[in-house]
């Protein structure tokens, strides 16, 4: 701040009689009569001059604003104290006239101590049956609110406010100094961003928002006025209470008058204001999430909250951050985009009422950034008043016996992210892409094909009494869906149709620990205390059988930012629900940036990508998805390039389904949070399924996007090392089969006869023919006899796959 030019006659005269005058105060409180002798005034005068000159000034606490990513929809306010300073420019000339003409007519005139005022303060204080009457300036009383506000101890707090003459004193002196250092401009800018206005609202920006529903700038004469008469004493005259209002109304009249006195405004134009109704809003700014702009975005800024608390920037501690984020003034542009969110609360809304226990959780992750777009659930973002409580008993049973209530319809756990003893929830076959990821990783190719049996008999061992063992055994031996056969399979085909028996060999070939540690990489963390213990150790991991098919418990959150991972090439970006920050001063905050590394390589993520397209309707010119697919509708009403999958777990305690695009990656989860062991089972495709959250999220944030199509892979990693496959037509099975292994091919005979020129019970051709990976599957199929050669080649996957949302023996499957 700029200093202010003074008389150097003018300060001294000032000094002394302040000094003097200080004395008689002093004298008058302790020693009546001698108030006046001269030595009593040389000691105040003495002891004025020794009084501090420095003022502390610290920020006095500040609102702190939440935005939607559009840097304009309101999300939601945090404060300790409903404050925000603003600038001179930015309150209109009748407020300043109006706190001038309630609380110090001299304000230009003086230099931060009014002398006469004093004085006649002084007289007037002494005479019997008077009431009293106080000297302070504007000066002054922002002394007194700097001192307060910069206080560390609640005692100094006290000292700042206490009716004695030692206050004053120190007031007295600390004003000439301000006084000094200051324009007058600056002191009244500071004064009405310090002073309260009752109701919350602390400086005149907030009490302009609480009382009137509009900035500063725009306040009018008899707004100014009723605002400027209530600093003195808020609670009293606070015009939205019954006894207050009468008295606020006198009050502003008065102050209007002295701005006649003043000559801030003429007698017409008082008369006037005089004469306006007096409306006030009476409309304190929400503070915190329970508060949002829109109830269900709750979830979202109790996402964000909990991010900032986990921030050390700002701050050392817990108490120390929220401290910053309560108090700070911050502008925060969070990652919420309106379009999406508005989407998903709607989408899942629709699927399930806030009634049902069941919730539909979706989830929206920026590939690219990690920037979170939208978090919805069926719930309502509050806590339930234990008074009068509205939530349904819990569906736990052993919950529901001792009449304990549920999450539903209110709620404030963090469903969708985690945390607060949210572990997450088990999410089935879209666990599979990460047995992909690792056999990319490991030179295997999409085009790998196997033979996947109705039940295979994996090396993995698991207590024998377990439904998903092997009859008689400790072996994991899981089965697909329907108990059928999958045929031969490759990634493609095998991703698209959920094939148990395809994936479950795959990650038992590249190593389990190696599946765990892509999904770890990915973004998935293991929160469930059973999960980290598996996931801890590579020995422990190895052995995690079940892994691919998604038994770990997530999140929604996680889910997304995985898949978002991949459509990402490869680049895993930390979720992050903020996009800008800017402190008071307008400065940006590093903090808010993207914080991203490479995890996969370009071709792995690609790769990994064109098979996930096959799950959802979409392919690239190099995919051969076979003919099944889990949620095959998803292209055609997102209507964009498209890569997910679809999961579900035993019993179908909870669904899921991954839907993205390049832009955006949408997971949804549909489970029991009270209860996850729920004897409700978890829909997919139908209306009331997890699939229409999802597909209508992605379709509606798509709106008005570009269509940016998916990479395709190289063809090494998709096709891998491809040899001829020798022709077997016509000769022994058993010859067929050496023929094919001295090709480095794996034979599998079919169980079907096809109809051949060929002699009945030899080979009539292979699938596929032509040529396959090296080390592939290849098919022998056998030839009935007697006929014209059907079609005896093809691609890998034409044998009945999975249905879409069936469990398999114990096991994840979908």
């Amino acid at each position: 701040m700029r200093k202010r030019d003074h008389n150097v006659l003018t300060n001294a005269a000032s000094l002394l009689v302040c000094g003097l005058l200080a004395g008689v105060v002093v004298a008058a409180a302790a020693f009546p009569a001698v108030a006046m002798s001269g030595l009593a005034a040389k000691a105040g005068a003495e002891t004025f001059g020794a009084l501090p000159t420095e003022l502390t000034v610290a920020r006095a606490p500040q609102i702190s604003y939440l935005l939607a990513s559009d840097g304009k929809t309101p999300l939601a306010t945090m404060y300790d104290e409903n404050r925000r300073d603003v600038k001179l420019p930015d309150i209109s000339v009748p407020m300043q006239k109006a706190i001038i003409a309630a609380e110090d007519h001299d304000f230009y005139k003086h230099n931060g101590v009014d002398i006469n005022g004093v004085a006649r303060a002084f007289v007037n204080n002494q005479a019997e049956g008077s009431g009293r009457q106080g000297a302070s300036t504007l000066t002054m009383q922002y002394v007194r609110l700097a001192i307060a506000y910069s206080a560390t101890h609640p005692a100094d707090v006290v000292a700042a406010t206490e009716d004695t003459s030692a206050r004053k004193l120190r007031e007295m002196r600390l004003a000439l100094q301000v006084d000094k250092e200051f324009s007058k401009d600056d002191i009244l800018t500071r004064y009405l961003n310090l002073a309260s206005f009752g109701n919350g609202a602390y400086g005149i920006y907030a009490a302009s928002q609480v009382y009137f529903g509009k900035p500063p700038s725009k306040l009018k004469i008899e707004e100014a006025a009723l605002l400027a008469g209530m600093v003195k004493a808020p609670t009293t005259n606070d015009p939205t209470t019954e006894a207050g209002y009468p008295l606020a109304l006198d009050r502003r009249n008065y102050v209007i008058q002295n701005m006649v006195d003043t000559k801030a405004i003429t007698q017409q134009e008082a008369d006037a204001a005089k004469a306006t109704k007096l409306v006030v809003k009476d409309k304190r700014t929400p503070n915190g999430c329970v508060a949002a702009n829109v109830n269900e975005w709750g979830f979202f800024c109790d996402y964000f909250y909990r991010w900032w608390m986990d921030q050390e920037t700002f701050g050392s501690t817990t108490y120390d951050r929220e401290r910053r984020l309560k108090s700070g003034g911050y502008t925060v542009v969070t990652s919420i985009d309106v379009q999406a969110q508005r989407g998903a609360d709607k989408a899942v809304r629709k699927a399930k009422s806030v009634n049902s226990k069941e919730a539909a959780m979706v989830a929206v992750v920026e590939p690219g950034t990690g920037r979170v777009r939208a978090l919805a659930v069926n719930r309502q973002f509050k806590l339930d008043d234990p008074k009068n409580p509205k939530n349904k008993i819990s569906s736990d049973p052993a919950k529901s016996k001792k009449k304990i209530r549920g999450n539903y319809p209110a709620t404030v756990n963090p469903l969708l992210t985690g945390g607060n003893g949210i572990t997450g929830y088990q999410a089935g076959s879209t666990f599979k892409i990460f047995s992909i990821v690792a056999a990319l990783e490991k030179g295997i190719p999409l085009g790998y094909s196997m033979n996947a049996p109705q039940q295979f008999k994996s090396e993995y061992i698991i207590d024998s009494s377990s439904p998903a063992a092997c009859k008689g055994t400790h072996f994991y031996c899981p089965t697909n869906s329907g108990l059928k056969a999958g045929g031969v399979q490759n990634m493609w085909s095998a991703f698209s149709a959920s094939i148990n028996t395809y994936f479950v060999p795959l990650q038992q070939q590249v190593g389990a620990e190696n599946v765990v540690d892509a999904a770890r990489r990915a973004g998935i963390q293991f929160r469930a205390s059973k999960d980290a213990e598996f996931a801890a150790t590579k020995e422990a991991a190895h052995q995690w059988g079940a892994f691919t098919l998604g038994v770990s418990s997530t999140t929604p959150l996680d889910l997304a930012n995985a898949y978002a991972t991949l459509a990402a090439d490869g680049k895993y970006c930390e979720p992050i629900p903020v996009q800008e920050i800017r402190d008071p001063e307008g400065n940006k905050l590093d903090i808010a940036n993207p914080r991203c590394e490479k995890r996969f390589s370009t071709e792995v993520a690609r790769a990994a990508v064109d098979a996930a397209r096959c799950p959802v309707g979409d392919n690239s010119d190099t995919t051969k998805c076979g003919g099944s697919r889990t949620a095959g509708v998803v292209k055609s009403i997102v209507d964009a390039p498209v890569a997910g999958k679809s999961g579900t777990t035993d019993s179908e305690k909870t669904a899921a389904l991954v839907a993205m695009t390049k832009q955006y990656s949408v997971a949804g989860i549909m489970a029991d949070p009270d209860w996850p062991q729920t004897n409700v089972k978890m829909k997919h495709a139908q209306k009331d399924g997890i699939n229409p959250p999802v597909y209508e999220t992605l379709r509606d944030a798509m709106k008005g996007k570009p269509r940016i199509q998916f990479e395709e892979p190289g063809q090494k990693i998709s096709e891998g090392d491809q040899r001829s496959i020798p022709d077997v037509k016509c000769v022994s099975v058993d010859q067929a089969k050496s023929r094919l292994k001295g090709a480095g091919f794996e034979p599998v005979v079919s169980s079907a006869k096809v109809p051949s020129s060929c002699k009945a019970g030899d080979a009539a051709g292979t699938s596929p023919d032509g040529r396959t990976i090296k080390n592939g599957v290849v098919t022998i199929q056998v030839s009935s006899g007697g006929g014209t050669p059907g079609n005896t080649g093809g691609s890998p996957g034409g044998q009945p796959g999975n249905q879409p949302g069936r469990p398999g023996n114990g096991r994840p499957n979908g």
